[in-house]
């Protein structure tokens, strides 16, 4: 499987993954770079398909990915019930593409192309 390092090594980069799906997960629409917003899009959808599951270990496997205590003391538990019983439920009837990957153009200081990524 080819995918993007974006210049970190192995634990920096799954922090980082870590970070921006949950915050995806708490505020549904979150701005970051193309590449990882491209990057997170199959992370955050393979999550929300266990979800969709429901069941205990479905719930455990998210509750190890999703970052513990994030922006505004939300804590790691919140984050899982919010994925299990608003944001699953709306996606019942849809098979994949849960996500939204819109382009907004060069970012001022380095002129790195942007992207808002959000829920459907």
């Amino acid at each position: 499987m080819a995918y993007r390092k974006l210049g970190r090594k192995t634990g920096a980069r799954k922090a980082l993954f870590q970070s921006l799906v949950t915050d995806l997960f708490i505020y549904e629409r979150i701005e970051t770079t193309e590449a990882k917003a491209k990057e997170i899009r199959s992370v955050a959808e393979k999550l929300i398909t266990l979800a969709k599951r429901g069941d205990l270990h479905a719930r455990r496997q998210v509750a190890a990915f999703v970052r513990p205590e994030v922006a505004d003391a939300t804590t790691n538990q919140d984050v899982v019930q919010k994925l299990f019983s608003e944001i699953a439920p709306r996606y019942a009837e849809r098979n994949g593409g849960y996500t939204r990957i819109l382009k907004m153009g060069p970012r001022r200081g380095d002129g790195a192309p942007m992207a808002i990524i959000e829920l459907v």
